[in-house]
């Protein structure tokens, strides 16, 4: 599948996202939610179910509140227990094992020197993404609606890191994105690079041991961390995580079920539960 082809069948299925959202309650049918992305019924459930591995139909019923609470309890003990066996530091996403370290204050008070900082962009499942790496591992990794969104974020990275040697690499970008999102589920390994507090890494260490169709709330998320008490500085972290999806703050949501925020938008993290949904429902 050619970029443009990947990047207008994200904008589908996001739009798709987007009416079943605001009219959930409605309980729309294929033929209206069709309507609204200007598409027959057949090829948007073929789209849809492709790109998620579940029917818009299905669908409807992850966005229901009970589905998400569910989800939360269910992940109360599920959670506890991965961090218990020392899990916080791999993931489970086709196989896909991760693994992290921390950049000491000295590094991260040098900011970048002696580094060299590679950075791409291209198309993924999620719409045009930036990655960035450097030879320990990813350290960057975001999503864009527009090219100019894109350079935006090329700036932030050169100025967190002014010291390093940016080399700009799309040809790379791609194999990474491609390692991260195959079209056949394969193994591998993949490095992060974390920058960050010690609080902050817990946190993201925290979200490592989540599972694919997980939801976790900001409570859990802090008892996690062992920090119990700071929701709020448990939010920050989140907010501030500069490594989408690997690291899946995705995963975080309101106690009350409802979806929460997300840095790189509601339909986007609205589109990975799905996909992730759909990878669940294949494994079953």
């Amino acid at each position: 599948m050619s970029d443009l082809q990947l990047r207008q069948q994200y904008d589908t299925v996001a739009n798709a996202i987007r009416y079943i959202r605001e009219h959930a309650r409605q309980q729309p049918e294929l033929r209206d939610i069709a309507a609204a992305v200007h598409m027959s019924e057949h090829h948007l459930q073929k789209v849809f179910s492709a790109w998620a591995g579940i029917s818009p139909k299905r669908f409807l019923q992850f966005l229901t509140k009970e589905h998400a609470r569910a989800a939360l309890r269910a992940s109360q003990d599920s959670l506890s227990a991965a961090l218990d066996a020392g899990l916080s530091g791999t993931g489970r996403l086709h196989d896909l094992m991760i693994t992290c370290e921390a950049m000491t204050p000295g590094e991260i008070r040098q900011s970048g020197k002696g580094v060299t900082l590679f950075y791409g962009t291209a198309e993924c499942p999620f719409g045009l993404a930036l990655i960035g790496w450097t030879e320990r591992g990813i350290c960057d990794l975001s999503f864009f609606q527009t090219d100019e969104e894109a350079a935006a974020k090329q700036v932030e990275l050169s100025q967190q890191w002014p010291q390093a040697n940016l080399i700009k690499d799309p040809q790379g970008a791609a194999e990474y994105l491609a390692r991260i999102f195959p079209v056949q589920p394969s193994p591998g390994k993949l490095h992060l690079l974390l920058r960050g507090t010690n609080f902050q890494i817990k946190v993201w260490e925290a979200l490592l041991a989540t599972e694919p169709g997980q939801f976790v709330s900001y409570s859990q998320l802090a008892q996690a961390a062992g920090s119990p008490r700071a929701q709020r500085a448990v939010g920050s972290a989140v907010a501030v995580n500069n490594i989408g999806f690997l690291i899946p703050c995705h995963r975080v949501i309101r106690e009350s079920g409802e979806l929460g925020n997300y840095r790189w938008g509601a339909e986007r993290k609205q589109a990975i539960h799905t996909w992730e949904q759909g990878l669940c429902q294949q494994t079953i």
